[in-house]
């Protein structure tokens, strides 16, 4: 209170709140948590600070926390983080944020370590490869605390390390996942005591577990020279007739004079051979000399004998020709 001695007096009442930026307790706040996979887990966080901080809690990672199998949030608000049935999924650094309007926002990391036995997995437990080529077996563990892993053949005690024969890499993914591992055996050159079973084994504090892996032989291809036979099949040629149809003989000619059929396709055949009865031979068939024809005298009975032959030939061939001419109209 303010006052002032004046008559009368004069007085002043004011009011002083303070603040305090909050502090996370050491004490009562969890540190770093182990716990067995499967079990239940409860983290605290506590503060203090002028008004009473706020506590949040969030994964450093940004993923969702899942407090249960079907519930999973960005972050829960309160002093407690409880989670049950642990598994390996929840393994991480979760932070504890308190804050109360007063700068600064403090946080504490506290990190959630889950412990469970070796677990292999093989993707490929059957391969094949060829005498003399390279393969690689693989193995992928998950464990916690770290495991100890390693390769060997089945029903031997040797480990196999790397060297001339064989190449072992072994690479884990600390920045992701601290608890899994992924293990290559190489085979630089197989030869055929190579073939047959070979063990990944991982081993922790909480349990040992193994693996098995078959290498098989795969024959190589075998290269024949393939023979071609090419077959000439002959073109077998197919002639086709080509059969001219007959043309009908032109229609005989009547001739106006004698009232009978003369056959023009006759007519030059019977001159030429009527010339021939004319002139007759001009040798002598005994002797075989050559007879002068102004010395011999046409033989008028030959003549009309050859005539009279000629005109029944003619007629005959005319009666032939007429039957042929009607035989073919009627088949038309």
């Amino acid at each position: 209170m303010c006052q002032i001695n004046t008559d009368p007096m004069l007085s002043q009442v004011g009011r002083l709140k303070v603040v305090v930026p909050p502090d996370i307790l050491d004490y009562p706040t969890s540190t770093d948590m182990v716990v067995r996979e499967g079990n239940n887990v409860s983290l605290r966080c506590a503060a203090n600070g002028s008004p009473t901080p706020n506590i949040t809690w969030k994964r450093e990672s940004t993923e969702k926390i899942a407090l249960s199998t079907d519930e999973k949030v960005s972050s829960v608000n309160g002093s407690f983080l409880n989670i049950t049935k642990v598994n390996r999924l929840h393994m991480g650094a979760y932070l504890c944020i308190a804050s109360n309007g007063v700068p600064p926002t403090v946080s504490k990391r506290i990190m959630l370590i889950v412990h469970f036995p070796p677990m292999i997995m093989i993707y490929n437990q059957l391969l094949g490869a060829e005498e003399g080529s390279q393969a690689t077996l693989e193995c992928h563990f998950e464990a916690f605390p770290k495991s100890i892993n390693y390769w060997t053949r089945e029903n031997r005690d040797d480990i196999i390390s790397s060297g001339e024969k064989y190449d072992v890499s072994i690479s884990d993914n600390l920045h992701v996942d601290a608890y899994k591992v992924h293990m290559n055996l190489t085979i630089k050159e197989i030869a055929p005591d190579d073939y047959g079973f070979y063990k990944c084994i991982s081993k922790n504090s909480l349990g040992t577990t193994d693996g098995s892996i078959k290498l098989y032989r795969i024959d190589r291809p075998t290269t024949t020279p393939t023979t071609t036979t090419t077959t000439t099949t002959p073109l077998s040629t197919v002639t086709v007739d080509n059969k001219t149809k007959a043309r009908p003989k032109p229609p005989p000619t009547i001739a106006t004079n004698f009232n009978e059929i003369i056959d023009t396709s006759k007519s030059v055949a019977n001159e030429k051979r009527g010339a021939q009865l004319v002139e007759g031979p001009n040798t002598n068939a005994k002797t075989g000399r050559k007879i002068n024809d102004a010395g011999i005298q046409p033989d008028k009975t030959a003549q009309s004998m050859s005539s009279r032959n000629s005109a029944i030939l003619s007629f005959m061939s005319s009666n032939v020709l007429v039957f042929v001419i009607i035989f073919i109209a009627m088949l038309w």
